[in-house]
């Protein structure tokens, strides 16, 4: 009878509890509900790091422009207004030609174009080609950043929504307890520790749960940070899993073609024409240069049009041309140097990402058959407890074992999430992965918004 009594109360305590339970997040009124997909979406848009870096492209392309000018003819005007001390001319009367009149002016039309110049400008073009060519990689590989760091952050949410609610059920098991050692102690069957031990279990439970609470504000304001939002954020589990993960060979040759990489070959091509381009210095330059004179002295005639070829030969310059290209070839062999290393580091990013994936994926199983185990081990422990075969302290070790297990797969699974976005991106494939096109020629949705 006693047991009786004891089981119907604990039903009604915990009908009560349940109905007493808090909302979860995406109960919250007023919050926005961003997908996965649209966070990543919305991260190649406003995101300031990704903005800022595609400034760098319209500043490369105008860098080309200006040095395209430097091989196109200009033209120009210049002109003079003089007034003399005195005025001198030839002859006398009608006759008289002013030669240094009072009041003089003159304006000169010149057109000048350049002919040949060591190959310095072509060179210098080429480069500036080469370098907005890099601005538009560094934009991807800031972009591939920013996708990392915003699908970290909504996975990190994800997973704190579910370690809320894990939390939550750890506190019903302690409140379970609870329920059922005062039902013992009313009945006079155990002692009031009893009531004691358990509530202690559901004050830490509870401690645990708002300390998940501070993890998941955290996610979510790295989250707006990076979205440029402001308010609550209720996010959904994404419905795109990522795909499976190639072997190493695929990984570490798709990594060794990834964007550092890519700007580090370009930055050895900027060096290599640098070194041709300093060479330039010891050819002759030629310059072509037509002009048309007005002013208002007739002497030796008003206006004339003249039409010149300027050339200037190096003979000697102590040493200044070696020296340039002395200094373009350490540059040449730095760059040289840089590619190697991004090649290696591209590779070595891979394998210390695969190596975190294996593991992540074996805690993450073993996690897995710890809290099967820990479940079997707490219901035979409290059914135990419930026919007073078991103390407190059985129920209460298993509880806690449970509630370990339970948080150690919440917090592998999303260790194993991250590390498998980690390793993609350092494949430089995390666009793929996550189902975004490249942006690399600046031709998406995104940069088309950007305009």
């Amino acid at each position: 009878m006693k047991r009786l009594l004891t089981s119907v109360s604990l039903l009604i305590s915990l009908s009560a509890f349940a109905q007493n339970a808090p909302e979860t997040a995406a109960q919250l009124s007023g919050a926005q509900t961003l997908t996965f997909q649209q966070a990543l979406e919305r991260a190649l848009v406003v995101n300031n790091t990704v903005e800022h870096s595609r400034s760098q492209i319209n500043l490369a392309e105008a860098n080309k422009r200006l040095l395209f000018s430097n091989v196109l003819p200009r033209i120009n005007v210049d002109g003079n207004l003089t007034r003399n001390s005195l005025e001198q001319s030839f002859g006398e009367g009608d006759d008289a030609i002013a030669i240094l009149p009072r009041n003089n002016w003159d304006y000169r039309l010149t057109l000048s174009q350049p002919v040949y110049a060591g190959r310095r400008e072509l060179r210098a073009y080429s480069q500036a080609k080469i370098l907005l060519e890099s601005a538009k990689f560094g934009t991807a590989a800031t972009e591939e950043g920013a996708l990392l760091l915003v699908a970290a952050n909504y996975l990190a949410l994800v997973n704190s929504e579910s370690r809320l609610d894990i939390e939550r059920r750890n506190i019903e098991l302690a409140e379970k307890r609870r329920i059922q050692a005062r039902s013992f102690y009313e009945a006079g069957e155990v002692t009031r520790v009893d009531i004691l031990r358990a509530e202690t279990a559901v004050k830490a439970a509870q401690r645990v749960l708002a300390s998940i609470e501070q993890v998941r504000e955290t996610a979510e304001s790295s989250l707006r940070e990076a979205l440029d939002l402001n308010g609550d954020i209720a996010v959904v589990t994404p419905e795109r899993t990522l795909p499976a993960r190639p072997d190493e060979a695929a990984l570490i040759a798709r990594a060794e073609e990834r964007h550092d990489v890519q700007i580090a070959e370009n930055n050895l091509r900027v060096a290599t024409l640098e070194v041709a381009k300093q060479r330039g210095w010891a050819h002759p330059t030629v310059k072509f240069e037509a002009g048309f004179v007005q002013q208002r002295s007739p002497f030796p005639t008003p206006q004339y049009g003249y039409g010149t070829l300027n050339f200037h030969i190096p003979v000697f310059q102590s040493g200044e041309v070696g020296a340039r290209v002395a200094g373009a070839k350490a540059q040449e062999l730095q760059a040289k140097l840089d590619l190697e290393t991004a090649r290696t580091a591209a590779r070595e990013d891979v394998r210390t990402a695969l190596a975190e994936l294996r593991s992540a994926e074996t805690s993450l199983g073993l996690a897995g058959e710890q809290q099967e185990a820990a479940e079997a081990e707490y219901s035979q422990a409290f059914e135990l407890y419930r026919a007073q075969e078991a103390t407190s302290l059985d129920v209460s070790t298993s509880e806690n074992s449970l509630a370990s297990a339970r948080r150690a797969v919440a917090e592998e699974s999303l260790n194993r999430d991250i590390a498998l976005l980690r390793l993609w991106y350092a494949a430089g494939a995390i666009r793929e992965a996550v189902g975004l096109a490249d942006h690399t020629n600046n031709d998406t949705p995104a940069a088309a918004a950007q305009e």
